[in-house]
């Protein structure tokens, strides 16, 4: 790595000088959790070091929590995933007693910059699907053990995993008390996990959500808000014997006990003022747009899944998912002031699609390969899902093609030049077609074409290649314009697109980016890009009376009553 790179997390940067953020972590390098296993049984226990805050100013007083802190949580999930396959549980409880969580530690929210409060909102709902999808996608079934205080982020956490057992001692209790204490709304899915997920009745979440001491015991129970209260007398074993209960067998896709897993190398990127330089994926700034290149592969796919085991960090889509994770989330913290992403492809495109052909084709039958997929499937989703506008460049030499074509139609807008001197194409596989959904659930082509099934259909039977004219004919381009128009197209439209409000942007974007049927991950983003973004800003919650500003002080907060 180039010397400007940190090997943990530094400061919430909210400006080009401040200390950026570094997202590769290790276990050994973890300050605030503790990754500990029992055979099929993982066990994830925070402790979180209150001395190891991001940046001064506060104390991570009770097992709260900053981005640091769900840095090292979203790096633990990823390595179950990829170096323990064998892990058929995972148990996430507290290493402190009387506490498991305090949620987001309020000193370093309310001196936060409002773009960080939302990214950082962002960033821990990404993670905690994250971990919905490590039950949902790998059959490992996840399990909170709530001995002690759990609050606003730690109850949300605990919402995350499938099953909450709590323990019913007269103290330890639920909340999200952030309507009653802080002026703003459970930022990290709360309120539509609570009822979308643990389908708590209306009325009885809307009571729930107001208590800032929260509900305890039989009553958290019968209100769905945990799956069991238990006593205290035999807890801690109940947990353990439910674990192990539900350890048995083996997991999806060829996942066996005793089986190696590939550990993750780090990437050695370089970072520097004006970008960032992976083996596949750089990205390069000017002004206020920055250009993302994604290389495609520059030898032919393994022989095999044990093959593309033995060189786990050498394959492919891998290392492109994992780089390209990398740079959205350096372009979210650290680059503040870009507002337009240009996205451009490089290299062979029939390689594109024989990498794409090989992970399809071992992705049933092999854990690694799967788990591969959905790492690239994850980092689309992150691209979806940043608030940036995007517009994908295709061009002579690009490789838009299968895998890498979803960068295209993952963007606001596509632009293809058509240049009969200079040949260039968009292709299709199956990729497109399934295995890489958007938050919606939909395919990014569905969701381009919803309610015209005969353009859909007729994208999903011909994978081309198309040329200019054909793309846009057939919808998997924005605009083609010839090579006397092309460039002055272009620069006309990203220089207007640099010109508008971002906050009008933000909104339209996160509004045009979803179409079609509304999802748990899609009413998240869409309350936090809308309802909390703005709740942030406003004076009851972050004016210098508002409720978060004043949080722990004597003065009681002082509210505007009007309603909007």
């Amino acid at each position: 790595m180039s010397t400007d790179t940190a090997s943990a997390p530094a400061s919430p940067a909210s400006s080009a000088a401040a200390t950026p953020i570094r997202f590769e972590t290790n276990p050994d390098a973890y300050r605030h959790w503790r990754l500990s296993f029992d055979g099929p049984v993982a066990r994830l226990s925070m402790k979180v070091d209150e001395t190891a805050g991001l940046r001064p100013g506060y104390v991570l007083k009770l097992n709260s929590y900053d981005l640091g802190v769900d840095i090292e949580l979203a790096d633990a999930v990823r390595r179950l995933r990829f170096e323990h396959p064998e892990v058929r549980v995972l148990v996430l409880d507290s290493a402190i007693p009387g506490i498991f969580c305090a949620g987001a530690n309020i000193n370093m929210l309310g001196q936060s910059a409002h773009g960080f409060k939302v990214n950082f909102c962002k960033f821990t709902n990404e993670t905690r699907l994250y971990l919905e999808d490590m039950s949902a996608e790998c059959g490992v079934h996840t399990v909170a053990s709530l001995a002690g205080t759990c609050a606003g982020g730690g109850y949300e956490l605990a919402l995350a995993c499938d099953e909450i057992l709590l323990q019913d001692d007269g103290n330890t209790a639920v909340s999200l008390p952030e309507v009653p204490l802080l002026g703003v709304l459970p930022g990290t899915g709360g309120l539509t996990r609570v009822v979308d997920k643990r389908k708590v009745r209306r009325d009885l979440a809307d009571l729930f959500s107001t208590l800032a001491e929260g509900i305890k015991g039989k009553r958290a129970e019968r209100w769905n808000l945990v799956d069991k209260a238990i006593p205290s007398s035999r807890f801690l074993a109940a947990v353990e014997e439910h674990a192990k209960s539900l350890a048995g067998g083996e997991g999806p896709r060829g996942r066996k006990t005793g089986e190696a897993g590939v550990v993750l190398a780090p990437l050695g990127g370089t970072y520097t003022s004006t970008g960032v330089k992976h083996k596949y994926v750089t990205l390069e700034i000017e002004d206020r747009v920055a250009t993302i290149v994604v290389r495609g592969p520059d030898a032919p796919p393994p022989a095999d899944a044990a093959a593309a085991r033995a060189d786990a960090n050498g394959l492919w889509l891998l290392r492109v998912a994992r780089e390209l994770d990398d740079v959205l989330l350096d372009l979210r913290f650290n680059r503040v002031e870009v507002g337009t992403l240009v996205v451009r492809t490089e290299g062979d495109a029939a390689q594109v699609l024989a990498h794409d052909a090989f992970v399809l084709q071992h992705a049933d039958q092999d854990w690694f390969i799967f788990e591969t997929l959905m790492a690239w499937k994850r980092a689309l989703k992150r691209l979806d899902l940043t608030a940036r506008s995007a517009f994908a460049l295709i061009e002579p030499g690009s490789c838009f093609a299968g895998s890498l074509y979803e960068l295209a139609v993952s963007a606001d807008r596509a632009y293809m030049l058509d240049d009969p001197d200079r040949p260039n194409s968009v292709q299709l596989d199956a990729m497109n077609r399934g295995p890489l959904p958007m938050s919606n659930g939909l395919t990014r082509l569905a969701t381009r074409f919803l309610g015209d099934e005969e353009a859909l259909a007729a994208a999903y039977a011909n994978d081309g290649p198309y040329d200019g004219p054909a793309a846009e004919e057939a919808g998997l381009v924005t605009l083609a314009p010839d090579d006397i128009d092309y460039e002055d197209e272009v620069r006309i439209a990203i220089e207007e697109r640099a010109s508008l409000s971002p906050d009008a942007l933000t909104g339209m974007e996160a509004n045009l980016r979803f179409a079609g049927p509304e999802t748990l991950e899609t009413k998240i983003f869409g309350r936090l890009s809308a309802w909390q973004n703005w709740i942030f800003i406003r004076p009851n919650a972050t004016g210098t009376s508002g409720a978060l500003t004043l949080y722990g002080r004597p003065e009681r907060p002082v509210f505007d009553w009007r309603r909007t």
